[in-house]
C-alpha cells in the first residue's frame, strides 16, 4: 500500500513538471510576440488609407464645386464623389473612383447653410451637409422649444425640400470638464497636441476651456502648475493656447495617451474625410473611435455658434474638451462639443487642427522621423500643411524610438509597479517564463532520481535478504 502511495505521488511530480515546461514556454512565447517592434505587431489603431480621401478630394478640386457636391470614403474603401452630370461621372470613373450622381452642387448646398446661419439664432441646434445623401441635415436637441423648432421649420421650407430636419436625443454642449486632464478654475478639460511658436511650447486644447490667463495645473490639489491660457477663440472657433511654465513641453511631446499606459506616435497633420475612421482619447473616457459623417458643421451651443466643425459618430463626455482626434498617426482635430454619452452613443464636433495651427501661427511640435518625413515633402513640393505633429496630452511620453507612426507604445510618466508579483506576473518579461522552465525541469530530474534511488534500494534489500 506503501509502495502504491509512493508511485501515485512521482506520477503526480512528474505530471506537474511537464505541466510546468508547457506553462513556461507558453510564457516565453508571449512575451516574445509582446516585444516585437511596435511597427509590426503592436499597431492597433488602424484607420482609412490617406490615399482614398486625397483622390476623392483632388477630383473635387479639378472638377468645381458646381459639378460636385462632396467626396467620401465608401464602405469598401474606395474613394466616392458626388457629382452632377455624367461628363463630370466619367471623369471620376476614369481616375479610379466611384461616381454618385446627385441633384444638387455644393454651391447651392452651401448656399443653404449660409441661409440658416442668416436666421435668429437657436440654442441647441445644429447642421452641416450629408455628402452621402444630398442634402442638408439641420438638428436640435431636447432644450429647443416647439415654437423654435418651428420658426426653423419654416426656414428650411423656404429653402427647399433637401434639407432635413431632425431631432436629436440629449442636448449639444461643449465638453467642458484628450489624453491626459488638465485642471483650472474654470473646470477639467483634456490636453490636446503640443505645439511650438519656435521659441516657446503649448498645449493646443479647446478655446472654450478657459479664458486667457487661465492657470491650468496636471493635479487637482494645484501642486503642479502646468501653464497659462495665452490665446483663445471662442465661439466662432473653438481653440486656445496654454504656454507650458517651463516654456518646453519635454520628452515624449509627440506622443497621444490612450489610457493603459500607452500611447499613440502622431507624425502629421490633415483634414479628414467623410467616412473616414477616426479615434479620440479624452481625460474622462478614454479612447474611442467612429467615422466623420460631415465637414464643416455648425453647431449653436448656449455659450455661441462655431463653425466649421469636424462632425463625427465619436463618443464624448464632460472632461473630454480640448482632447485629440487623430487616425493612422495623423492630427486631425480637438474636442469641441457634442450629444450623448459613451454609454448610449452619440455626435461629437471637433476644431480642426489644420485651422486652429494656421490661425495661432504655430506647428505640431515634431519627432526626428516626422521632421525628416516633413524635409522629404518640402523637397518633394508637397505642402507645407502638414508638419508632423506631437500629440499628446501632457506627461503622455514613450521612450525616444519605442513607437511608429499610429503604433501603441507604453507610455512613460506613470507609476509602474515593481513589486516582485507584478514583474513575475508581467506577460511582457521572459525571465518569469524561464523561471517557470527552469524549475519544472529540476523537478521532473528530480523526480526521476528519487525513483531510480528507490529502484536501487529496493535491489539492495531484496539481495541482502536472499544471499545468505
Amino acid at each position: 500500500m506503501r509502495h502504491a502511495r509512493r508511485r501515485v505521488v512521482r506520477r503526480v511530480a512528474r505530471l506537474a513538471a511537464v505541466g510546468g515546461l508547457l506553462l513556461g514556454g507558453a510564457m516565453v512565447t508571449q512575451a516574445a510576440m509582446a516585444s516585437e517592434p511596435p511597427g509590426r505587431s503592436a499597431v492597433v489603431l488602424r484607420g482609412t488609407t490617406p490615399s482614398a480621401g486625397a483622390t476623392g478630394e483632388g477630383l473635387v478640386a479639378k472638377l468645381g464645386t458646381a459639378r460636385t457636391a462632396g467626396s467620401w470614403i465608401g464602405a469598401d474603401g474606395r474613394p466616392v464623389v458626388a457629382v452632377t452630370d455624367a461628363a463630370a461621372a466619367s471623369a471620376v470613373r476614369a481616375a479610379g473612383a466611384e461616381a454618385k450622381l446627385v441633384g444638387h452642387s455644393m454651391e447651392e448646398l452651401t448656399s443653404a447653410t449660409g441661409t440658416l446661419r442668416s436666421a435668429p439664432r437657436v440654442a441647441g441646434t445644429a447642421w452641416a451637409v450629408d455628402y452621402t445623401t444630398n442634402r442638408v441635415v439641420v438638428e436640435a436637441d431636447s432644450s429647443v422649444s416647439a415654437a423654435a423648432w418651428s420658426r426653423l421649420k419654416r426656414v428650411a421650407d423656404g429653402i427647399g425640400g433637401f434639407v432635413r430636419m431632425e431631432r436629436t436625443q440629449g442636448a449639444f454642449t461643449t465638453r467642458l470638464n484628450g489624453a491626459a486632464p488638465i485642471l483650472s478654475t474654470n473646470g477639467r478639460c483634456s490636453a490636446g497636441f503640443n505645439v511650438t511658436d519656435g521659441g516657446s511650447d503649448f498645449i493646443l486644447t479647446a478655446g472654450h476651456c478657459g479664458p486667457n490667463g487661465s492657470i491650468w495645473f496636471a493635479d487637482s490639489q494645484g501642486n503642479q502648475q502646468l501653464g497659462t491660457t495665452v490665446d483663445d477663440t471662442f465661439p466662432g472657433n473653438d481653440y486656445s493656447l496654454v504656454k507650458y511654465a517651463t516654456g518646453k513641453a519635454g520628452d515624449g511631446a509627440d506622443v497621444v495617451a490612450v489610457g493603459g499606459g500607452k500611447g499613440v506616435r502622431i507624425t502629421g497633420v490633415a483634414d479628414p474625410t467623410v467616412g473616414q475612421r477616426v479615434f479620440r482619447s479624452g481625460s474622462t473616457s478614454g479612447l474611442h473611435d467612429g467615422q466623420v459623417t460631415a465637414l464643416n458643421a455648425t453647431v449653436n451651443y448656449p455659450e455661441g455658434t462655431v463653425t466649421g466643425l469636424i462632425q463625427t459618430t465619436v463618443c464624448a463626455e464632460p472632461g473630454d474638451s480640448g482632447g485629440p482626434l487623430f487616425s493612422d498617426g495623423i492630427a486631425l482635430g480637438v474636442t469641441s462639443g457634442g450629444s450623448g454619452d459613451c454609454t448610449a452613443g452619440g455626435t461629437t464636433f471637433f476644431q480642426p487642427v489644420t485651422q486652429a495651427l494656421n490661425a495661432l501661427n504655430v506647428k505640431l511640435l515634431v519627432s526626428a522621423q516626422g521632421q525628416q518625413a516633413q524635409g522629404q515633402g518640402a523637397a518633394a513640393g508637397q505642402s507645407a500643411a502638414s508638419p508632423a505633429p506631437s500629440a499628446s496630452a501632457t506627461h503622455s511620453a514613450i521612450a525616444p524610438g519605442a513607437a511608429s507612426p499610429g503604433s501603441s507604445a507604453p507610455v512613460t510618466g506613470t507609476t509602474a509597479d515593481t513589486s516582485l508579483a507584478a514583474r513575475l506576473t508581467d506577460p511582457n518579461v521572459v525571465g518569469p517564463g524561464l523561471l517557470v522552465i527552469a524549475g519544472s525541469l529540476i523537478a521532473l530530474v528530480a523526480t526521476r532520481w528519487i525513483r531510480a534511488e528507490a529502484e536501487r534500494n529496493a535491489y539492495r534489500r531484496y539481495y541482502s535478504a536472499t544471499w545468505g
